[in-house]
């Protein structure tokens, strides 16, 4: 008989094979079943045991207390920490008393400047021993702010927690306290009835309408009623005012969701370009016009476009009828308005009505006429030397800035701008004159398909920018063309659109041309606004732009300080600049991820999208409690 494998056995006997195997499964099962029962046996013996028979079993505790706590944890500390290898200990939050630091206008650090002209309340930042090298907090209470329009009239008291103003200005409408919150009635000093009211005036006197006045300047804004309400015309101001005695008015405008900024006439330009704004306005703003050889009205002239407007309420204007209550002689009144009117004539302004509490004067069209009265108005002179839209720590000057030239008495000086909404998209002038190295008319036109293809591409990342009504207070910290702010136009929004003074072309002036506002920054010092001025910030290449200048932990501990709790920030940047961001960022617990760019992923550039946690402050009890701990 021939040797047969086991593989050949079974196949040649099946029967006898299931029945093998079957017996061993059957063996294997009632092994395991004993095993089983024998360990339950045992286990129920140990528990049947007495106490007192098992010494080394602790005793178990029936009547446990769960104690339950019900405080808030919105504490930095209470955050989840970031990965140990992200930890960096001097990023850690600032004591509550920083909640509303203002880095370059320190009340403190301003008193070692010069009073005269208000010097000391301009931009003085600290030097780089001085940086806080923390997080600063929201202070206890903070909520997201109402949105837009209701944050027109609303804002939280724990948001900022000042009731000066509701006691200064309570008779002028400007703030009432309610509750748990201030309201905002739209009433200023020179307008009582409200902004809409007082505007409606200035709309019977210059048409507001029609789309040639789309950018306009407030100056001494207070709560930037004027501007709120501008909003509804399609007329977008820039409101500005120093920190001074008034309280937190910046603080108020920009909690209501209107454009506002730190600023002051002293002795430093605007941090904005020549001929950017359609309309100015100071409505009691305190400015002293006259003064300085009309030093201050020559800067209003330098950012007025060709054909602007100049609107003046409060003191001297109908001084006749108000002299007695500005507690001013009737004399000095009429004096100051005579020093005001010869001013504007002298910058060859065009005084075209008052009527009421409103004087309105009109800047020419260009400086043809202007040119010939250089002979009998010896001051100003016109300007020789410096950039007209230089205007980064620039002194100002006593002499005229001259328009550009013209052909004929009826040509525009710098190019007719298209009226709003066409302005938007039309080639700004700045740019078809060819006075912007680099870029042209077709160069504009594709930055701004681009832009709408990027901003698409933003929403799918970050939902927050894609849900209308999120996000109200935007910043676009290297704008260029503003091709970001222009795409998202039609969204209840405004853009603080920033050309950082290191980029190779300024672009501001185009900016403005557009319909569209922004302002000067070197991002290596902090910017003059409040903390938590912002929903949302867009850094396109920024970091890439201040290599070697500054450390990036600086740049991003200025943008934490004024992003909003909630907040979110997208970068682009090239991918091992972005690896370095994200690392402070998860430092600093943000929620942050990379993702490809919108062309897809072989490309280096990337985005980076980073969410603000929520925290505050703690308590000011709690805050002291932690301080006698940390003494002890």
């Amino acid at each position: 008989m021939a040797f047969q494998t086991p593989l050949q056995y079974f196949s040649l006997k099946p029967k006898r094979a299931n029945l093998y195997f079957m017996t061993v499964a059957a063996v294997l099962c009632t092994i395991c079943y004993l095993v089983g029962i024998w360990q339950h046996s045992t286990s129920r013996a140990v528990i049947n045991t007495p106490v007192s028979a098992v010494a080394s079993c602790p005793p178990i505790t029936t009547n446990t207390t769960i104690t339950l706590d019900f405080n808030a944890h919105h504490r930095a500390e209470d955050l989840p920490l970031p990965p140990v290898a992200a930890r960096v200990a001097h990023l850690p939050a600032c004591d509550a008393k920083h909640s509303e630091y203002t880095p370059c206008e320190d009340a403190t650090r301003s008193l070692k400047f010069d009073r005269d002209r208000l010097v000391y309340r301009e931009r003085h930042c600290p030097d780089k021993e001085e940086l806080l090298k923390c997080r600063i907090p929201a202070p206890h209470g903070y909520t997201v702010p109402f949105r837009w329009p209701e944050s027109r009239e609303s804002v939280w008291y724990a948001n900022v927690p000042h009731k000066e103003l509701t006691v200064e200005k309570k008779m002028q409408n400007w703030v009432h306290y309610e509750g748990d919150r201030f309201r905002f009635p739209g009433g200023g000093t020179m307008f009582p009835r409200g902004a809409d009211a007082y505007i409606d005036d200035i709309g019977k006197l210059i048409n507001l309408r029609e789309g040639s006045i789309r950018t306009a300047i407030d100056t001494g804004c207070g709560v930037a009623s004027w501007g709120a309400y501008l909003l509804s015309r399609d007329i977008l101001t820039v409101s500005f005012a120093p920190r001074d005695t008034h309280e937190a008015q910046v603080q108020f405008a920009l909690e209501r969701g209107v454009p506002a900024l730190i600023g002051i006439l002293a002795s430093k330009r605007l941090p904005y370009p020549s001929r950017a704004f359609d309309m100015a306005h100071c409505s009691r703003c305190l400015i002293p016009w006259g003064q300085y050889d009309g030093l201050y009205l020559i800067e209003v002239d330098r950012v007025l476009r060709p054909g602007g407007y100049w609107i003046l309420s409060g003191p001297p204007i109908n001084w006749e009828n108000h002299w007695k209550g500005w507690e001013r002689t009737a004399e000095d009144l009429k004096a100051e308005q005579t020093t005001i009117e010869n001013v504007a004539k002298s910058l060859c302004w065009k005084k075209l009505k008052q009527k009421g509490d409103l004087a309105i004067w009109q800047k020419p069209t260009n400086h043809v006429h202007c040119k010939v009265t250089r002979k009998l108005f010896k001051k100003p002179s016109f300007c020789q030397a410096q950039d007209p839209d230089t205007a980064w720590y620039t002194k100002m000057e006593d002499c005229l800035t001259p328009l550009p030239g013209v052909n004929n008495i009826k040509e525009i000086a710098g190019g007719q701008l298209a009226k709003w909404p066409e302005r938007l998209n039309t080639v700004p002038p700045r740019i078809s004159s060819g006075r912007l190295t680099g870029i042209t008319a077709e160069s504009f036109r594709e930055n701004t398909e681009l832009w709408k293809k990027r901003v698409e591409y933003y929403k799918t990342v970050d939902y927050q920018l894609a849900e209308p009504g999120r996000y109200r207070n935007l910043l676009d910290m290297n704008a260029y063309l503003g091709g970001f702010a222009a795409v998202l136009v039609h969204d209840p929004v405004w853009v603080m659109n920033i050309v950082p003074v290191e980029a190779e072309v300024n672009t501001l002036g185009a900016i403005y041309e557009r319909g569209l506002i922004g302002t000067y920054q070197n991002w290596c010092e902090a910017m003059s606004t409040y903390p938590r001025t912002y929903d949302f910030i867009h850094s396109d290449s920024v970091f890439t732009l201040y290599k070697d200048r500054c450390e990036a932990e600086d740049i991003l501990l200025e943008m934490d300080r004024i992003l909003r709790p909630e907040g979110s920030i997208i970068f682009r940047d090239d991918v091992d600049v972005l690896v370095k961001v994200k690392s402070i960022l998860d430092a600093m617990q943000y929620d942050a991820r990379i993702v490809d760019h919108e062309n897809g992923p072989k490309v280096r550039e990337k985005i980076l999208l980073a969410v603000k946690q929520y925290w505050t402050a703690p308590a000011p009890a709690q805050e002291n409690q932690e301080q006698s701990k940390s003494n002890t």
